[in-house]
Parts: C-alpha cells; sequence; structure tokens
C-alpha cells in the first residue's frame, strides 16, 4: 500500500473508529447497568487495527523493540503495513494470537530508585491500541470527573488548576496520597471483576487477560510470571490501572474534592476555623486503596499540605 492510499485509508478509518466510539460513550452513559457482549469484532476490524497502528506508529516508544527485536520501521520496510495488519487479525480472530512476555526496562526515578518497565513487543502494542479504542469510550462514561491521569483531553495541569481554583474558594487543605508500586500490584481478579462489570464479550476478557499474564523477560533473559500488575509501558496499561482506581475514588464526602492521578491522589476540603485535615478521613482514603483499589496493598500514606489560595501563590 502506498503512501497516498495508506494516508486515504487511515483518514476515513479514524472517522469510523470516532463514530463508532461516540456511539459506545453514549451508550454506557445511558445506561450505567449495560454490559456490552459483542465488542470482539470491533477489536478485529480493519479500521480499528489501522488506526491503532497509527497510534503506536506515532508513539515515541516506536523506536524501542520488544523481545522480537522488530519496531515500526522495520515493520514497514520488511513485509508492509498491510501484510502486517493482515496477518495479525487473521490471528486474532482464529483465536491463535498469543501476547509474547514484555521486556523489562529499567529506568532512574528521580528518588534515586529504579521504575521498571515492560515492553511489549510491536503487535501486542496493535491489539492492545485496538483494545483500548474499543474499551475506553465504555468505561470512560463511568469515570469521575474529578479524575485526570492518563484520560483524553486531560492532564496533571488540570488538575494542579482546579486545585488552586478550589483553594481560592473555601478550600483550606488538601491531602496527597500514593498507592505502593501501584501498577506492579494491582490485583488481576479484583481488576477483571470490573472489567467484566461492563464487559460481556468472552473473547475480548480473554485478551485483557492474556496481556495481564503474559510474564516478563529480564535482561539476562530469566522469565518471570506477572501474577499481580499491569505493566507499565503497555498502551491498555493506563487504562486498566484507571478501572481498578475507579472505585477507590469514589469514596467521598459532601464539599471535598479528590483529584487523582494513577497510583496518586490529592484532595481538597473546606475545614472552617480549622487547619488541619480530619484523621478520620484520611484513614478512610488509606482503607478505600487498601480494601477497594489493589486488595491488601498498602498505600505509602498521606501527606497534609495547607491550602494556598491562587492569588496569593502565582506561577
Amino acid at each position: 500500500m502506498n503512501t497516498d492510499k495508506l494516508e486515504w485509508a487511515l483518514m476515513k478509518a479514524e472517522r469510523r473508529v470516532l463514530e463508532i466510539q461516540t456511539k459506545l460513550h453514549r451508550w454506557a452513559a445511558d445506561d450505567s447497568h449495560r454490559r456490552f457482549d459483542d465488542l470482539f469484532n470491533l477489536v478485529t476490524d480493519p479500521a480499528f487495527l489501522l488506526v491503532a497502528w497509527d497510534r503506536v506508529r506515532g508513539n515515541k516508544g516506536a523506536r524501542t523493540a520488544g523481545v522480537d527485536g522488530k519496531t515500526a520501521r522495520s515493520i514497514e520496510a520488511g513485509q508492509g503495513v498491510e501484510m502486517f495488519l493482515g496477518r495479525l487479525r487473521t490471528q486474532i480472530r482464529d483465536r491463535s494470537f498469543r501476547p509474547v512476555p514484555v521486556r523489562e526496562r529499567m529506568i532512574p526515578k528521580a528518588n534515586g530508585k529504579l521504575r521498571r518497565l515492560g515492553i511489549p513487543t510491536v503487535a501486542d502494542r496493535v491489539v492492545q491500541a485496538s483494545l483500548k479504542l474499543v474499551l475506553e469510550p465504555v468505561f470512560e462514561a463511568e469515570f469521575l470527573p474529578c479524575s485526570y491521569g492518563f484520560r483524553p483531553n486531560r492532564r496533571a495541569h488540570d488538575a494542579i488548576a482546579e486545585t488552586r481554583y478550589l483553594a481560592s474558594h473555601g478550600y483550606e487543605w488538601a491531602v496527597e496520597g500514593d498507592i505502593t508500586a501501584c501498577f506492579d500490584e494491582i490485583s488481576h481478579p479484583a481488576l477483571m471483576e470490573r472489567v467484566r462489570n461492563r464487559i460481556g464479550d468472552k473473547r475480548v476478557l480473554s485478551l485483557v487477560k492474556a496481556f495481564l499474564k503474559s510474564g516478563i523477560l529480564s535482561r539476562d533473559g530469566a522469565f518471570t510470571d506477572t501474577r499481580t500488575g499491569t505493566p507499565q509501558g503497555g498502551i491498555l496499561s493506563p487504562l486498566l490501572a484507571n478501572i481498578a482506581l475507579s472505585r477507590a475514588r469514589r469514596v467521598r464526602r459532601p464539599g471535598k474534592r479528590i483529584h487523582p492521578q494513577a497510583g496518586n491522589s490529592s484532595r481538597c476540603g473546606g475545614n472552617p476555623g480549622r487547619g488541619k485535615i480530619d484523621r478520620p478521613w484520611r484513614s478512610a482514603l488509606c482503607q478505600s486503596g487498601r480494601d477497594y483499589l489493589l486488595r491488601g496493598v498498602p498505600p505509602h500514606g498521606a501527606r497534609t499540605h495547607r491550602a494556598v489560595p491562587t492569588s496569593a501563590h502565582q506561577p
């Protein structure tokens, strides 16, 4: 497929995907108890796979290979995009597709520790991207508006802006919480239970579970089972983390606002005449992380910050 033909096909595919996503989101928003039983055909739809490929190819990690050593550019130069997507679609549809282990890569964190990334193969990234195109509109319908992490058209700066706004409108303190190794420790049974609340298509559920269980291959060639967690570096992982976090985010009290960022959360509250957070709610925040979010994974803890009005704190 030449470049002009590919660009035209992509334009049509993006239009089709957007139309279907709009319908999925509307149906999910109109009925909070609706379960979607026939989504597999969308995951394998040529339009969804083409848009998924474009997302993978345009990502800054496209030049990074998985365990098979292939990059998006090497696939284009070799078998070509059309043949690659055709074979991948056939494998998914005949159920012969199996995710392979992610390639482990350790990157330094600001505190001197290391964060583990899991780099999937390009083929696995494309399937994950297609799954995300289908699942995200459904779950976006139930995510809270005060949630900003890893969501379409939202970013951390929006949470900061709202926090500043609240600080100048009667909210006096903020709490910062952190879930220990959030991506690494998410309970697979708890996560799949929440996915099944909305998704009834067993073929889609099987794909999601297969990615969770694909394992990790270290630099020295050692294989590690993934009994918990969803690897950072996977395209589907941020959405799955948000699904896991969504229940904890609903532990709220009137007049209190939570601004979660996958694994971290901040909460603003008004408390006339007092400068400190009420301890019962801080305990409830930690308990919500312990009992509802990860089924036993302890948070790092909660830190209290005195809110500074926007007018007194200029950027």
